[in-house]
C-alpha cells in the first residue's frame, strides 16, 4: 500500500476487515486493502460497482448505480473523501491514484428541460464520466455528465465542471474554466 499521509495514519481494525469482507461479497469487484469507513451507502445495483486495491472510502459516501446497466469503476490507490456522492446512470470511471476530496458530487446524468412537459416527467439524459489517473477533485467540486478529465487534471474547490479537462490542466469556477496548468 502506498504510504501517503492519510494511509500512514489509517488504522485497519477488525471492524474495517468485517466491512471489507461484506463488500467483497456484494460488489462486482472489491480489491485488497480497501478501507471502508462507517456509514457508507452502496445503493441499488452493487454488483455493477468495481473497486481496485488500496482504495479509501471515507464516512458518508454514497455510491449508486442507478439502473441495471450502469457501472462505476474506482481505480487502485484512490481516496474518496467524506460525504462524496457518485451516481451513475451510464458509467463513471475514476482512475488510479486519484484524490476525491470531501463533498464532491459526480453524476453522469441530468434531465431535459423542455417547456412542453412537467420537469419531473422529462427523460433522464446520461453520458459517461471518465476521470483518468492522478486527478485531484477538490472539496465541493461538481462533475457533470459527459466530462472527461485527463491524466493529472485538477478541479478546484467548489467548481462546477461541465467541460473536458486536458491532461495536467487546472479548472476552477462556476462554470469551471481553465485557470492554470500543473508544472
Amino acid at each position: 500500500m502506498k504510504n501517503n499521509q492519510l494511509r500512514k495514519h489509517l488504522k485497519f481494525e477488525n471492524v474495517h476487515k468485517e466491512r471489507l469482507s461484506h463488500y467483497k461479497k456484494i460488489l462486482g469487484k472489491c480489491g485488497d486493502h480497501v478501507f471502508f469507513d462507517k456509514n457508507i451507502e452502496v445503493m441499488r445495483y452493487p454488483k455493477n460497482i468495481f473497486i481496485g486495491d488500496n482504495v479509501v472510502i471515507k464516512e458518508g459516501t454514497k455510491i449508486c448505480t442507478c439502473n441495471e446497466n450502469a457501472k462505476i469503476y474506482i481505480g487502485n490507490n484512490t481516496t474518496i473523501g467524506y460525504h462524496t456522492f457518485i451516481f451513475a446512470s451510464d458509467c463513471i470511471t475514476i482512475g488510479n491514484d486519484c484524490l476525491v476530496a470531501p463533498f464532491v458530487y459526480i453524476v453522469d446524468s441530468d434531465h431535459t428541460i423542455e417547456k412542453k412537459s412537467l420537469i419531473n416527467e422529462q427523460p433522464n439524459m446520461s453520458m459517461p464520466v471518465n476521470i483518468k489517473s492522478d486527478v485531484w477533485l477538490a472539496t465541493g467540486a461538481k462533475i457533470l455528465k459527459g466530462v472527461n478529465i485527463g491524466q493529472g487534471g485538477i478541479v478546484a474547490a467548489g467548481a462546477v465542471l461541465s467541460s473536458n479537462v486536458a491532461p495536467y490542466q487546472i479548472f476552477g469556477g462556476i462554470p469551471a474554466k481553465k485557470i492554470s496548468e500543473r508544472k
